[in-house]
């Protein structure tokens, strides 16, 4: 492994233990993991419903779609954005 991909692995790592800590203060902390993948999927699932009229759509991979599930349609709008930066 190079250091890129060190580097990816403990960013992740970082991400998870962030939305675990935020989710643990919950009173349901499972039930707020799924609302929060669910909405995370169906905004990268928008997203790229309308790319044909938008013309910016986010590839699907692994990266994307831990993005999705892990933090959420926050993270769906970032991906997004960084996507449209990249265009412009």
């Amino acid at each position: 492994m190079n250091a890129v991909q060190i580097g990816a692995l403990l960013f992740a790592a970082v991400c998870v233990l962030a939305v675990c800590a935020v989710l643990c203060k919950k009173r349901h902390p499972f039930r707020g993991a799924l609302k929060s993948a669910g909405c995370g999927i169906a905004a990268l699932g928008a997203v790229n419903l309308f790319a044909a009229f938008t013309g910016v759509g986010i590839a699907l991979n692994y990266g994307t779609a831990f993005v999705a599930v892990v933090l959420g349609a926050p993270g769906v709008i970032c991906l997004l954005l960084l996507r449209l930066a990249v265009l412009f």
